[in-house]
């Protein structure tokens, strides 16, 4: 059995735990008793892939059908790799012990873009065709791709069946009817992705064909007859009435973001112009106050977290969310749970706020600048001045905090050196405000901390457009920065420019990128975005095999006319807003967030109603 070929070798590989299964909160059928199988796949490591919400929703959602079930795979490291191939160990499930290879879907959650050498390790380690074509007419298994980088899905375009555009909850059923239905009737492979294709939110590549210009830019994307020319991405109108589970699996062992967590609303009102996710999951919902405290008692209870989290784009835009922190301090307080609360925004921090945060949070505070100057700030539409900048900072200092935490980024579209300078020199009146105040934290000095990361242009934003900075530009602006700190009290850390360069290729890229994917996977990349496993070498070593060259998906700008490789992608968000926002960009010019007046997205018109009631 495969059970005891597994158990044989868990002693031999860090934290065993992440491989046999059993914990509580899991759920377990019987295979003969269910009629379609869901193998959920998460590219990454357990201890990774166990923190990710999007898996816990859709594992409870589909497991709630009776006759369905979903079973959870995670990407084993190095040590059990080893052991898998050694031993024939194929890849499989944790509920189970099933191979994966024997599931009706095996669906991957793609959430960020270095993870796409994972997709192909795991689908080679379960026995399965990694290129889509090889899979032959047989219905099963299909391989399916969800999560933020379907949004444009094009590198990877040549390995899945079908790639799921937007929120899950009700079209990843809805594909399953349909495929239980072709399971009956005997139906090819073929048959099911071209009825699938018919679902709204539902987009298989291979019915999609694309032709290039050649200076090597799109030229036509066109779909075969009877398939959608342009896919609209799925999204949940009534956020209280959604489902959310009220169990969560428990792992055995500490994992990265080991607590209960309780999704507090969808969607962004800012329009920072970098941020890929403020884009893709518009419009803006929120739960109700009393869905919040109901579902985090729910979890808490019945998980034994003693660790609660509100997640969320930006939790303090709430309209309740005053009232929702007491109700859970209360809460929390009474059950001796810690309640964790995500970055906070700056120019809604209030002295009420502080007040509640300080019986939740004891270390130091985390705020986003993004940019060391307001000019910069304002072509990023951060809609954040300095002096709400040091009023914040002057609110924690008075409440007792001698901590913050800043995050920027470079390579910002127009960023100068007098920008990188802005950054050392705003952490430097932070700490000068910090012993200004009679109010200060006495017998303590401050500390501020500046976290950059560099700025990649991402598809449905109005920064697509935009080229990133080479790695030499990148690393010229990081060692400025460091030279225009004076003292010991600001640390600084920073992001490998080259992470952030393939980040940047594989976000923009065509479908051309599947050979330079496989090539590189075969060339022993997986893990890139660890930095211990990274091989910048070898990734541009594939690009060369390929015969293409990086930076002219990572550091060319593009033309507004320009077809871009997700042309026939639908986030609701128009390419003429994005345009729009470009042109006030390179003006300097900030747009109100979403409350304050509609920017004409395109998200009103697409959902049939106002944003906001």
């Amino acid at each position: 059995m495969l059970r005891e070929k597994i158990e044989k070798y868990l002693l031999d590989v860090q934290k065993p735990s992440r491989y046999i299964g059993g914990e509580m909160g899991s759920i377990v059928k019987n295979p003969e008793d269910t009629d379609v199988s869901f193998a959920f796949c998460f590219p990454d490591t357990y201890d990774i892939g166990m923190s990710h919400l999007g898996m816990k929703i859709l594992y409870s959602l589909t497991n709630s059908r009776e006759n369905y079930r979903c079973e959870r795979v995670f990407a084993p490291l190095e040590d059990f790799e080893k052991i898998m191939r050694e031993n024939d160990i194929p890849l499989y499930t944790l509920e189970n012990l099933e191979p994966v290879k024997n599931f009706d879907f095996i669906g991957f959650t793609l959430q960020y873009e270095l993870s796409y050498t994972n997709v192909l390790n795991m689908l080679d380690l379960a026995g399965v065709p990694i290129w889509q074509k090889d899979r032959g007419e047989t219905l099963s298994p299909i391989v399916v791709a969800g999560g933020c980088c379907v949004c444009n899905g094009e590198p990877l375009a040549d390995f899945f069946d079908i790639m799921i555009l937007g929120e899950g909850e009700e079209v990843n059923l809805e594909l399953m009817d349909l495929y239980l239905e072709h399971k009956k009737k005997g139906s090819s492979r073929q048959e099911f992705l071209r009825d699938a294709s018919k679902i709204e939110g539902i987009y298989v590549p291979s019915l999609y064909t694309v032709n290039y210009n050649p200076d090597g830019t799109v030229n036509s994307i066109s779909a075969e007859e009877g398939v959608p020319s342009v896919v609209r991405k799925r999204i949940i109108s009534d956020m209280n009435n959604i489902y959310y589970p009220d169990n969560f699996v428990v792992p055995f062992s500490e994992i990265v973001h080991d607590r209960a967590v309780t999704e507090v609303l969808r969607g962004c009102i800012r329009g920072c112009r970098f941020c890929q996710a403020g884009f893709l999951y518009r419009p803006f919902r929120e739960k109700s106050a009393e869905s919040i405290c109901r579902q985090s008692e729910a979890l808490c209870e019945n998980t034994g977290y003693d660790e609660l989290s509100l997640a969320s784009l930006s939790t303090s835009d709430h309209s309740d969310i005053s009232e929702i922190l007491s109700k859970l301090i209360d809460y929390t307080e009474k059950n001796k749970i810690n309640l964790s609360l995500p970055s906070l925004r700056i120019d809604n921090f209030s002295e009420e706020l502080l007040e509640k945060i300080k019986k939740v949070r004891k270390s130091g505070l985390t705020f986003a600048p993004e940019a060391g100057t307001q000019r910069l700030r304002d072509v990023i539409n951060k809609n954040v001045t300095e002096e709400e900048i040091m009023n914040t900072c002057r609110i924690s200092f008075e409440g007792g905090y001698t901590m913050v935490k800043l995050y920027f980024m470079m390579g910002l579209p127009t960023e100068t050196d007098e920008d990188i300078i802005g950054i050392a020199e705003l952490a430097g009146r932070i700490i000068d405000l910090f012993y200004s105040l009679p109010d200060r934290p006495k017998g303590k000095g401050v500390q501020v901390s500046i976290s950059t990361a560099t700025f990649v242009p991402k598809p449905f934003t109005p920064f697509e457009f935009e080229p990133q900075d080479t790695r030499e530009m990148i690393e010229h602006k990081q060692k400025l920065l460091v030279d225009s700190i004076k003292t010991k009290k600001i640390k600084v850390s920073w992001h490998d420019p080259s992470v952030s360069l393939i980040e940047a290729v594989l976000a923009r890229g065509d479908r051309r990128l599947s050979d330079v994917i496989y090539t590189a996977w075969k060339n022993g990349c997986k893990f890139d975005s660890w930095g211990e496993h990274f091989k910048f070498d070898v990734w541009i070593d594939s690009f060369k095999q390929c015969g293409l060259d990086p930076e002219f998906y990572a550091c060319r700008k593009r033309e507004y006319d320009e077809i871009m490789p997700w042309e026939h992608m639908d986030y609701y968000v128009s390419k003429e807003f994005l345009i729009r926002e470009n042109k006030r960009a390179r003006e300097f010019k900030t747009t109100p967030n979403c409350c304050e007046k509609c920017s004409a997205c395109g998200v009103s018109k697409a959902v049939g109603g106002a944003c906001f009631d």
